[in-house]
């Protein structure tokens, strides 16, 4: 029998705002999207911008641990100083975002619950679901910067299926916020902070949202590395304690939306390097596990790919859109010759996703293995298709395929049977900001 997760209201620790009136000049974006230029950005933007503990620099690049002492430093004096101050009571933070959808400009809400939520090693019981695999590197930076600080920066991204929430946050968003701002990107932030109840007090929407949380199992959406590092933190960590009742390290923020409250679910488009010939026969071999249908430019291809496809089988849709120096066609599997190259040890939920087909068709038309797939240098991504098409058409790619966005649904079918997706299948958008509040990991 599956377990339920374990959630808890926490004390955040968030910008003072007599000491920070502009909370949109010390927001970040998360650490991974954020390029050095931007970096750069967000410093001069305001010195006490989150990115100097998101993403530090070292004073000395020769350094290796210099810029997670820096960061470390950093947090320390902003708590010294009033900069940052730790809320009095325990809370959960309801945080909604509005934002224009990209490509379609779409105007769309979403809403999720900020908790503290008791981590649980992955497998067939537990209450906690990854969805995607994860590489290495990131995971050891994240977890260099926990053990650094003890606090968590920004939080893990969960979805649930019928979660009880939506209503008691959408109760909670009728009234005035607690925190409003306007980000550089346009997104309109807002956050409640919703305290516990005190002695003689009756229970209000901190206590309704953890118990509506506590109900359904959760599955990741974003933050895979850092939810491993929260794991390998708290073995580290519990190994040098005393038998502490329920300690702070055994948990690690989430953010938890329901499905239909959760962000927009975006494409990441593969980009393929050192094709033999640059890609020449590249459409002519497709035709042996895809039907290929050309299409007259580049302008068709993005159209084409940006109306939803017909209907198709579990898992996937099984269309993509291909540019090459020889043209572009949209490709859909067959999936009479393509069901020889999956694993037939993955759960079909999992097997059928887009991303899967795309890797195993990259076998036999680019020879890119398992191996060359997570290396980084014969395949690289982008968010943006025209970007993609562009990178061809430059001689910096030899080819693009375009992927259709995975559906959240898809998501969570491939959580719940234990089936994980290969890396980059998904990009939810928008990212919740770091700045807007942090967990330390104390009482």
């Amino acid at each position: 029998m599956r377990a339920m997760p374990t959630v808890r209201p926490f004390r955040a620790l968030r910008y003072e705002p007599s000491r920070v009136p502009d909370i949109a000049a010390v927001l970040c974006p998360p650490y991974d999207i954020i390029s050095p230029a931007e970096q750069q950005a967000l410093l001069e933007r305001d010195a006490r911008n989150a990115v100097r503990l998101e993403l530090p620099t070292s004073p000395d690049p020769a350094d290796a641990d210099g810029r997670y002492r820096a960061a470390a430093r950093t947090l320390a004096e902003w708590r010294s100083d009033g900069t940052l101050r730790k809320d009095p009571r325990a809370s959960v933070y309801v945080h909604e975002m509005r934002y224009r959808e990209p490509g379609s400009g779409r105007e769309r809400v979403t809403r999720g619950a900020m908790v503290r939520l008791r981590l649980a090693a992955f497998g067939p019981e537990s209450d906690v679901r990854p969805h995607e695999r994860t590489m290495s590197g990131p995971k050891e930076d994240r977890y260099r910067l926990l053990k650094a600080t003890g606090t968590n920066l920004s939080p893990i991204v969960f979805v649930q299926e019928d979660s009880a929430a939506a209503d008691v946050i959408a109760t909670v968003t009728a009234g005035a916020p607690t925190v409003e701002a306007t980000d550089h990107d346009g997104i309109h932030h807002r956050l409640w902070a919703c305290p516990t109840a005190g002695e003689g007090e009756p229970p209000g929407a901190a206590e309704a949202l953890v118990t509506a949380i506590t109900g359904r199992p959760l599955t990741i959406a974003d933050g895979h590395h850092r939810y491993e590092t929260a794991l390998r933190y708290r073995e580290e960590r519990s190994k040098n304690q005393a038998c502490e009742s329920d300690p702070p390290y055994d948990y690690v923020l989430a953010l938890v939306y329901d499905v239909a409250d959760a962000p927009a679910l975006l494409a990441t488009h593969r980009l393929i390097h050192e094709l033999p010939a640059g890609g020449a026969g590249l459409l002519g071999a497709a035709a042996d596990l895809f039907q290929v249908e050309r299409v007259a430019d580049a302008v068709d291809l993005l159209a084409r790919m940006s109306r939803p496809s017909a209907g198709a089988g579990a898992g996937g849709r099984g269309r993509f859109g291909v540019w090459t120096q020889d043209g572009g066609a949209i490709l859909t599997v067959r999936r009479d010759q393509m069901s020889p190259l999956l694993d037939a040890a993955v759960p079909e939920a999992a097997r059928w996703i887009d991303a899967a087909v795309l890797a195993a068709a990259l076998g036999p038309l680019a020879g890119i293995d398992a191996v060359a797939l997570v290396g980084g240098e014969r395949v690289t991504y982008t968010k943006d298709a025209a970007d993609a098409i562009a990178q061809v058409d430059e001689g910096r790619a030899d080819a693009a395929f375009l992927l259709d966005p995975t559906p959240v649904a898809d998501v969570i079918r491939v959580a719940d049977v234990g089936g994980v997706m290969p890396q980059k299948s998904t990009y939810f958008f928008p990212k919740a900001p770091t700045g807007l509040l942090f967990n330390p990991l104390e009482p």
